[in-house]
């Protein structure tokens, strides 16, 4: 991952029954869950600014782009560390950069970044990421 002057941060996640395709390894679709599910975690843990403190607000962080890196197959069981961090903050967004690390190998199973866009919930366009938001992301 970059380093740069915001932090990395980390989760533990266990490879589930229902996240193994036919081919007996995870299936491609839940690393995005993956991701996602650390990242909610690690607002509210971290970044004191859990999920339900944006739609209280009346706003919310959508997906807008996606490249993930495919590099070694996670297998049933498999303990995951997954590590996300902000790569770049703009005006009316973020990207997020992440790797999963199969812990039983030590190996990067996947990585790549995440782009969000920060949206007004009755609106649906975006709006501007504000200096509360931009103070509590640059720790």
């Amino acid at each position: 991952m970059e380093k740069n002057q915001y932090s990395i941060f980390e989760s533990e996640l266990r490879v589930r029954p229902d996240d193994i395709d036919m081919f007996n390894h995870v299936h491609n679709s839940k690393y995005l869950d993956y991701v996602l599910a650390a990242r909610y975690e690690q607002m509210e843990k971290f970044y004191g600014m859990p999920w339900e403190h944006f739609t209280k607000q009346g706003l919310g962080w959508v997906v807008s782009h996606v490249n993930i890196n495919f590099k070694r197959p996670l297998l049933m069981n498999d303990l995951m560390l997954i590590r996300t961090g902000i790569l770049t903050m703009n005006d009316k967004g973020c990207s997020v950069q992440f790797e999963i690390i199969n812990q039983k190998t030590g190996k990067v199973a996947s990585d790549g970044v995440f782009d969000y866009v920060l949206i007004d919930l009755n609106t649906s366009k975006g709006t501007k990421v504000t200096e509360e938001m931009i103070k509590a992301y640059s720790i």
